[in-house]
């Protein structure tokens, strides 16, 4: 059975991807989320992680080296054949890690981006294997962009 890592941030972007309740059915799924009093409440598989702060640039980087460090110890342990992900910057080192060791990355452009691209979308599109886009508009910044529809049934 394939391993799934589902990673998102916090909030609208955690939301979208448990909606995706058919995968978490059929694959061994695994997610990876901020530490939250709401994501340390979940009762799925979860391992949870720091997420981004961006007060400034060097702590920015700093952090990201951190939740490099951190993700790349997960993956090496879940060993995930596959990366879902709606965003936003907490996903970026798991698809980056992901893409390095052969797990295909699939990233999911956040149901609130309806006429603009999000950075975290801008960055993994290079990366992902599958681009899926909620909204058609997001065809112009995202040309080889699936478009999906709106995750929520």
């Amino acid at each position: 059975m394939k391993k799934v890592c589902m990673i998102a941030s916090g909030g609208g972007h955690l939301e979208q991807l448990r909606q995706l309740t058919a995968v978490s059915r059929r694959y061994d799924c695994f997610y990876v989320v901020p530490d939250t009093p709401s994501t340390r409440q979940m009762a799925e598989k979860r391992y949870l992680v720091l997420d981004l702060v961006r007060k400034n640039r060097l702590r920015m980087t700093l952090r990201m080296a951190r939740m490099f460090v951190q993700q790349l110890g997960i993956f090496w342990r879940e060993k995930p054949q596959v990366i879902l992900t709606t965003g936003a910057a907490v996903a970026i080192p798991m698809c980056v890690i992901g893409k390095w060791m052969g797990a295909k990355v699939i990233y999911i452009e956040s149901f609130a981006r309806i006429h603009t691209p999000n950075r975290t979308g801008q960055l993994l599109y290079r990366f992902a294997d599958l681009f899926v886009i909620q909204w058609e508009q997001l065809k112009k910044y995202y040309p080889k962009a699936v478009y999906g529809g709106s995750i929520y049934g």
